[in-house]
């Protein structure tokens, strides 16, 4: 990458290029032709290199990013004073671009904890998960009593006592779609591999019934999996005493576990990017498809999701569909979210937010296009609902809204032992029980905040890394936190607050 240019043209047939760092006002950029710049244009913005008439499309990545609201000039700052979003027609040339590859020469292997069940974990946890937010406190209260000095020091093997819980689970349908969809998140969670042994705490009258819970999932109670229910025991403090006595029982069979050599093909991968910046799509996020790709040949699995983020950029995935039936789950996907949108009188042009607009992107079609890149250029395999158990290898999607902590809540409970998470904003995400690692599209950010970023992407922007070699970079930190070394977000202790399910359904 030449490092002295002012700003980058990512496609040939693009007409807005994107700083480098600001560039003011009367700046001559040689490189395109000696436009001289109209308006001040800050770092990761973008600036015209050509005429552009009102209503005619702006071009990133070589796709359509908005359409110009007004005459654009070479040289004008263009940004949401003269951009817009609009429809316009797709090709989604269903599995023409699907690229099957083929396994890596090379085996990789990662130190993991195989389960009896032959899945394998990244972490060994106990979780104590609520079944609806009344149970909440007792479940903080077991958790914090396993928090203090020494608790552990007997159980080394023993990664700590996760609290699952959320704000939901009553004054909802019975039997209707959101209570399913919640059984489906909180089954996810307590089947996870991460878990070596899961007490779940009910309070008894709410509508998310445990036995029900149970028996939707599949869950069988054993020496693993206690339930605890408050009002059944005599209420908070007995509720907490019997879930500190089930999990003091677990602790010893949890430690008996120890790490071993296994094959990448059991790392599942939740893919997020949160905090975006108009960097994202340049650096952290084609780095991360980067790393995708190599988890792929090993016969791993990676989760892209959140639904309206890859809104205007679904093309370039129907594309890559394994299956004309998988391209077209994302195109249903789509149609759906977009009756959404029109029913609650909102718009999926909402996202991006005034943070990802302040690092300079203007339309959800420029941020989707730029978050499509983390999921490298493998075939789609799988279409999957929210918190839907992942079933195939390879690149998957799951249905999700842009909220981050949503997104990977579904992506764990669908099975991800571990979330790699890009940001240009400066996101603090954490998760658990699968760990998190974060990926800083740009090196201001991640100077100014190193002790919540993993890896610099910005480095690629500043001409001392190409995408290829920081991808290797991030495979080669998956394999290592999931053998075990902490994240700067585990060494933190973010994540015991993030699970936030997908709540859907009338709330009465």
């Amino acid at each position: 990458m030449n490092t002295t240019s002012l700003a980058l043209k990512l496609h040939p047939n693009d007409n807005v290029a994107i700083a480098r760092a600001l560039i003011a006002e009367g700046t001559v950029v040689s490189e395109f032709d000696r436009i001289v710049v109209r308006a001040d244009v800050p770092a990761a913005h973008k600036l015209a290199l050509t005429h552009v008439n009102a209503g005619e499309p702006v071009l990133r990545y070589g796709q359509i990013i908005g359409f110009a609201t007004k005459a654009i000039e070479p040289g004008d700052y263009v940004h949401t004073h003269n951009l817009e979003m609009a429809a316009f027609e797709r090709d989604y040339a269903f599995g023409e671009d699907a690229n099957v590859v083929s396994p890596a020469p090379t085996p990789v292997t990662f130190q993991g904890f195989v389960r009896a069940d032959g899945r394998v974990a990244t972490r060994n946890y106990i979780g104590v998960v609520s079944t609806v937010n009344c149970s909440a406190t007792v479940t903080k209260m077991v958790v914090e009593h396993f928090s203090r000095n020494g608790a552990l020091d007997a159980y080394p093997n023993v990664d700590g006592i996760v609290p699952i819980t959320h704000s939901f689970g009553c004054c909802i349908e019975h039997n209707g779609e959101g209570v399913n969809q919640l059984r489906r998140t909180l089954g996810g969670f307590i089947k996870h591999a991460n878990f070596a042994g899961v007490v779940v705490i009910g309070l008894g009258c709410e509508a998310n019934q445990m036995g029900a819970l149970f028996m939707a999932q599949g869950i069988e109670t054993g020496k693993l999996i206690a339930p605890v229910v408050i009002q059944d025991v005599g209420g908070t403090r007995n509720a907490t005493d019997a879930a500190i006595a089930a999990v003091e029982s677990m602790l010893p069979v949890a430690n008996l576990c120890r790490r071993e050599p296994v094959s990448a093909k059991h790392l599942t991968v939740a893919l997020q990017c949160g905090g975006s910046d108009g960097y994202s799509g340049i650096t952290a996020n084609p780095a991360l498809g980067v790393a995708v790709d190599m988890l792929v040949a090993q016969g791993g699995t990676a989760i892209l999701s959140e639904t309206p983020e890859i809104y205007g950029a679904e093309h370039l995935l129907t594309r890559r569909a394994a299956s004309r039936e998988v391209g077209q789950g994302i195109v249903d996907l789509i149609k759906w979210w977009e009756n959404y949108a029109e029913r609650e009188k909102g718009s999926i042009d909402n996202n991006p937010t005034p943070g990802n607009k302040a690092g300079g992107l203007t339309t959800i079609l420029e941020k989707s296009l730029g978050a499509v890149a983390k999921s490298g250029s493998t075939a789609l395999m799988g279409v999957y609902r929210y918190a839907e158990p992942i079933t195939v290898k390879g690149l998957v999607f799951m249905d999700a809204p842009g909220y981050d902590p949503m997104g990977a809540t579904g992506q764990i409970a669908s099975g991800a032992n571990l979330v790699a998470f890009t940001t240009g904003r400066g996101s603090c995400f954490g998760a658990k029980p699968a760990p998190s690692i974060k990926l800083a599209t740009n090196t201001k950010m991640y100077s100014r905040m190193k002790d919540d970023m993993d890896i610099n992407c910005g480095d690629v922007m500043d001409g001392e890394a190409t995408l290829e070699s920081k991808g290797k970079e991030i495979f080669d930190m998956l394999i290592r936190v999931a053998s075990g070394e902490k994240s700067k977000s585990e060494a933190l202790g973010v994540g015991n607050e993030e699970t936030v399910p997908w709540m859907i359904g009338a709330q009465m």
